[in-house]
């Protein structure tokens, strides 16, 4: 099954989650499945069942209640984000599943740059040490997710401290500028997205 790779640019989030929205709505078992390359300028997103009081702090910045699963996040520009559009069902994938996907596909593309990082089971997302460095947040909908994941490449990381990220409290952020690696955002989603459909070929050979 062939995948669908889009390059957007900076694209406001919610216009581009209502495009997601009517993709997914769309979609029936023959649409092709697209990743979608995106940047976001600055903005806090609440999940589905969020907690308003993990922002902790109001600001200039925008807050939109979406419906990912997962606590509040930032996005601003400097963050590779990936939209993951999915048919799981035709794809034999349960949520966890993809989640793991995402999860390893940051994991591979960190250690092309020489960083070690892992996932936590009790808490999702890509850690190097227990710093965050990317997050995982998807929606299903009609068998088919949208969502996906951001991943800090060279961003302003201070609107983080205004909020509990994804939900924990005094949880550190960092990125891969922290560590010395000098790449665009473009082009840091070029090893993220080898992984994802690698993982995915795979699971369809399995399936």
């Amino acid at each position: 099954m062939t995948i669908k790779i889009r390059q957007l640019g900076v694209q406001d989030y919610t216009s581009c989650w209502q495009s997601m929205q009517e993709f997914t709505l769309a979609r029936d078992e023959n649409t092709t499945d697209e990743m979608w390359i995106v940047e976001h300028p600055a903005v806090f997103t609440l999940g589905l069942n969020g907690k308003p009081e993990h922002l902790l702090q109001s600001s200039d910045i925008p807050l939109v209640n979406t419906d990912r699963g997962g606590q509040i996040t930032y996005h601003g520009p400097g963050q590779l984000v990936i939209y993951s559009l999915i048919d799981i069902k035709r794809r034999g994938l349960g949520v966890r599943q993809l989640v793991t996907i995402l999860e390893t596909a940051m994991i591979d593309a960190l250690s092309q740059y020489g960083l070690i990082a892992q996932a936590k089971a009790e808490a999702p997302g890509v850690y190097i040490g227990e710093q965050k460095i990317g997050a995982v947040g998807l929606r299903i909908k009609k068998g088919g997710s949208y969502h996906g994941l951001s991943l800090n490449n060279d961003m302003d990381l201070a609107p983080f401290e205004l909020i509990n990220p994804c939900g924990y409290k005094g949880l550190q952020v960092t990125q891969l500028a922290d560590f010395g690696v000098t790449i665009r955002t473009d082009e840091l989603a070029v090893p993220v997205l080898s992984s994802i459909i690698n993982a995915l070929s795979s699971s369809e050979i399995s399936a």
